[in-house]
């Protein structure tokens, strides 16, 4: 009898573990995905018609990913309407990227549903940070800025990176110009 209250109890705590890994996996993929963004309510987002760059933002020195980050951008602002132009631009745009490294945890059990072993390995993954900020340079002041969060690998091919890049872009820059409500 105490022989089984100890398996029963092996089995509950297993189970316990597993549950508590794979809820740990869920928020390692849901911050991956993770798109913010805030906007000026004051602003009138309907009188900016052009834009410019200012200060180069290069990512550690990768003249490449730099052109790659502004091309994505520069792409869904002229769907916007938005005309680029070298000086005097309505709208001043600058990007920032970090790299973090988060641990992900990876967790299955072994033998029938919910009473084998629970098994987990952990990894290092990669997770890249974009940040957009955009300012009205009339008025001296950030207007609008939006973040993208996504797990990187960085040994895919360069095209995948680029199309995962302009998706990461087109979800984030979905939400600008925001719907004003005045």
């Amino acid at each position: 009898m105490h022989h089984q209250k100890g398996i029963a109890m092996r089995r509950k705590l297993a189970r316990q573990m597993t549950v508590a890994l794979v809820v740990c996996c869920g928020a390692v993929t849901i911050l991956a995905q993770d798109v913010q963004y805030n906007y000026d309510r004051d602003a009138e987002f309907s009188v900016y018609k052009t834009y410019q760059w200012v200060e180069r933002s290069h990512v550690q020195g990768n003249e490449l990913v730099d052109k790659d980050i502004r091309r994505a951008i520069d792409g869904q602002l002229s769907q916007k309407g938005l005309q680029r132009v070298e000086s005097s631009g309505d709208l001043h745009i600058q990007y920032l990227t970090a790299v973090d490294r988060e641990k992900q945890v990876d967790a299955w059990t072994m033998g029938p549903r919910w009473s084998g072993m629970a098994r987990a390995n952990t990894s290092t993954i990669d997770v890249g940070t974009l940040i957009v900020n955009v300012y009205d340079p009339a008025r001296k002041q950030l207007i609008w800025r939006g973040s993208a969060r996504k797990s990187l690998d960085l040994k895919k091919d360069p095209d995948k990176n680029y199309k995962n890049l302009e998706k990461a872009v087109a979800k984030l820059l979905r939400h600008f110009p925001p719907n004003s409500k005045k």
